[in-house]
C-alpha cells in the first residue's frame, strides 16, 4: 500500500470518527465527543484513533459519567486518550454537572 493511499485511508477513518462523535444520541455527548474530535482528531496517532473509536463504541451514559467525574474509570479504560478527552472537557469545553 502506498503512503498516499495510507493517508487517504486515515482521512476516511477520521471523517467516520468525526461523524460518529457528533451523532452520539445526546446533545451533551455530541458536544463533548464532537468538540474533541474537531479540536484534536488530526493530531491523534493511529493508536489514539483506535482508542477514540473504542470510546465511541461504549454506551454514552457510561462515558459521560467518566468524563463528568460521576463514576470512576476502570483501569483498563483509563487510557491516555481518555485523559485527553477529560482534559478537553475540563479546560476547553467545561460542562457543569
Amino acid at each position: 500500500m502506498s503512503e498516499n493511499s495510507t493517508e487517504e485511508d486515515r482521512e476516511v477513518l477520521r471523517r467516520r470518527i468525526r461523524f460518529r462523535a457528533w451523532h452520539r444520541g445526546t446533545r451533551e455527548m455530541d458536544l463533548l465527543m464532537g468538540g474533541f474530535a474537531d479540536a484534536d482528531l488530526t493530531r491523534l496517532s493511529d493508536a489514539e484513533l483506535d482508542q477514540f473509536e473504542h470510546l465511541l463504541d461504549l454506551p454514552d451514559p457510561l462515558v459521560f459519567a467518566w468524563l463528568a467525574g460521576l463514576e470512576g474509570v476502570p483501569a483498563e479504560e483509563d487510557t491516555a486518550l481518555l485523559k485527553k478527552v477529560r482534559a478537553f472537557r475540563v479546560y476547553a469545553a467545561p460542562l457543569d454537572v
